[in-house]
């Protein structure tokens, strides 16, 4: 299943990755990961975090930056960054780097690795594709690589990300789907709680806690009566 936040590129992988296993894979800054991309899937962290870079609210990024769409295997609202209508690159590629490096999405901090979270345990497993740039230092391993991009910072975040999603998208599926006559009412509440109701002047996970424990018990509402 393509959760919000995934990227939706097929990772025809290796074998999961330990994380004191070696990992010889350096970004060079040549900018190829963010030519042609549109395949960008953003979760609500990511989001947030954009929007804090770019000091405007999430619903302004999303609205200029973003295609909202309803995931089709998960019945989740889902938002791709759209590409730069001239170039077809990533938006925020300028000058062969990217203009908000330090908020990326988790796709990009992860390239070329793939993630998976189990949505009962939240353990997280790594992947890596064959990338076709990068230099390759000896000596360094996964964690390195990890802990230079950033991830460790975040993990806690996209786990319950993944589990709160999978959630969700088990009880829009049991509810009918798309079939539901109260659908698409639920999945503009449901993107609001993860994507937009978020205030820049507070931290993202005490909002998303609050959110998700407002949003479940509406869910339930909306969804029990099915119009019959």
């Amino acid at each position: 299943m393509v959760e919000p936040g995934r990227s939706s590129e097929n990772w025809a992988l290796g074998p999961v990755l330990a994380m004191e296993e070696p990992f010889p894979f350096v970004c060079v800054g040549c900018g190829d990961c963010c030519r042609q991309r549109r395949d960008l899937v953003l979760s609500g962290y990511d989001l947030y975090r954009i929007a804090r870079r770019l000091r405007l609210s999430p619903r302004i990024v999303a609205h200029a930056f973003c295609k909202s769409y309803v995931a089709p295997q998960s019945c989740l609202p889902a938002l791709r960054l759209t590409p730069d209508p001239k170039t077809g690159n990533c938006r925020f590629f300028e000058g062969n780097a990217c203009t908000i490096h330090e908020a990326r999405p988790l796709a990009c901090a992860l390239y070329p690795l793939g993630q998976s979270i189990d949505p009962v345990t939240a353990q997280t497993e790594y992947r890596a594709q064959l990338p076709l740039c990068g230099a390759c230092p000896e000596g360094r391993t996964l964690r390195d690589y990890l802990e230079d991009s950033a991830i460790p910072e975040r993990a806690g975040i996209d786990a319950r990300w993944a589990v709160v999603c999978t959630g969700i998208s088990r009880q829009l599926q049991a509810a009918g789907g798309p079939d539901h006559p109260h659908f698409a009412a639920a999945v503009r509440r449901i993107e609001r709680a993860l994507y937009l109701d978020y205030d820049l002047g507070d931290e993202f996970y005490p909002q998303f806690q609050q959110n998700t424990q407002v949003l479940m018990p509406l869910l339930a509402r909306m969804l029990e009566n099915n119009g019959c």
